[in-house]
Parts: structure tokens; sequence; C-alpha cells
């Protein structure tokens, strides 16, 4: 598979992608035909103004999934995929209702590249059970698009240690996770990205990521670094997710 994991879309004090330009540059074929997936927003229209605006000064005919009607088959007419960020939720629950999500799978292992930030970046997991959003709609199953093997999580957070907050640290929530399901967690931080090409995965961005598992203590990762063996791993969770 040919994908682009980004843990966000919007780095502070940058445009949106300028963090990550470069890479979606060389990712996204110039020239094609590109179907922006806005469904993690309330407002498509808007939201794929955004996407059409960034990408389209690189050679990209950038198209919303929810225009034209059948967003199927926009999707097999389509060099390339972007799934945005948003809600998690409310974004597999538009998957599903809209057949998107049987067409990604579908598509994506024939070789479509995939592109992710946040939310999208969420839906290549095997399931929705490390997001850190709010359900504010529930959609017929956890069951995401499982591109990769293990959960990401998006926007990770590093403890803060002069904070007052009592509530849990995402790294209490990822270890909650892990008490329950045996299955890795890889934690992209603000900046970060992962890039699966074929058998090959590989960090890429501006900050190192943290890698959590079970009955062991979180491990930094460091930009660059090859992670091709998170690939083989088997899930192994408490229940189906439906």
């Amino acid at each position: 598979m040919n994908l682009l994991l980004l843990s966000n879309s919007t780095q502070y004090g940058r445009g949106y992608l300028a963090h990550a330009l470069d890479k979606v540059a060389a990712f996204v074929p110039s020239g094609g035909r590109l179907v922006f997936v806005p469904y993690a927003l309330a407002d498509h229209d808007g939201y794929t103004a955004k996407a059409r605006g960034a990408l389209e000064p690189l050679g990209v005919d950038v198209r919303g999934a929810h225009e034209g009607g059948d967003p199927v088959a926009l999707l097999a007419t389509a060099d390339a995929v972007f799934v945005g960020g948003g809600n998690s939720f409310r974004l597999l629950s538009a998957l599903y209702r809209t057949g998107l999500r049987d067409a990604l799978i579908t598509a994506v292992r024939a070789g479509l590249p995939y592109m992710g930030a946040s939310a999208g970046t969420n839906m290549a997991a095997p399931t929705l059970r490390t997001t850190n959003d709010m359900p504010i709609v529930q959609p017929p199953s956890f069951d995401t698009l499982g591109f990769v093997p293990f959960q990401i999580n998006p926007h990770y957070l590093d403890p803060d240690p002069s904070s007052t907050h009592k509530g849990e640290t995402r790294e209490e929530r990822l270890t909650e996770f892990l008490e329950e399901n045996d299955v890795p967690v890889l934690g992209l931080r603000e900046g970060s990205w992962l890039r699966v090409t074929g058998g090959r995965a590989a960090l890429g961005g501006e900050r190192p990521a943290r890698l959590f598992t079970r009955g062991a203590a979180p491990r930094e990762l460091p930009v660059g670094a090859d992670v091709s063996g998170l690939l083989g791993t088997v899930p192994r969770f408490d229940s189906p997710a439906r």
C-alpha cells in the first residue's frame, strides 16, 4: 500500500498543510485527480475549498467526495484520496453511510494512494479505539479501514509536569487501552507523520514518535526510524469491535 498518514493538517503558525507540503507534493501525483473526503467536519464545501486552496497550486485537481452525487463512483476516477481531519466518529459514520468505507478498502489495497490527517489517519488503523475525539454520533461499528495492523494516536501530547489538571494524561489513556487490548499504539506528535510504501514504514516530520506496547515502557522513536516491523503486528482486541 501507499500511505501518507499525518498527525495534523495545520501546524501552529503555519497554513493548512504547510508544514508537510514538500512531502505532500511528492506523494500526490501532479496533474492527477484527488478526491478529498470532508466528512469529519460539518461544512463539506468550506473544508473542500481549504484543501483545494492548498493542493491546486501543486497541480492537483481536487474534488470533494460530496460533489457530484455518488462518492463511490467519484472515488473510482481518482488518482489519490485525502481523508481530512475533524471528528473521527462523524467521519467513520459517514464512510459507512455513503459506502466509502468498503470502496476505500478495495481501492487502497489495490494501490490507490491514501493520505490522511488526524481523523483521516485514525481511519487507517484497525479500529477507532485510540481516537481523542468525543463520540458525537454512533457509527455502526468501531471497525475502520485497517490499512495498518496497529493503532495510531494522532496529536499525541506529552504529560505536562507543571499542570495542575488531575484528569488522565494521554499516556494514561493509552495505557488503559493496552490493559484491554494487545495492539501496539503509535503516538504521532504534532508535525509528524508515518509513510508506508509496500512493506516498509518510516517516521517523518519534525518530532519523534512514541510507541506504546503492552507490558513495556513507552519508547521514543526518532524521526526517520524504520518501523516496518509494526506491519507484521497481529491485533488482539478484547472483543469484536461491533
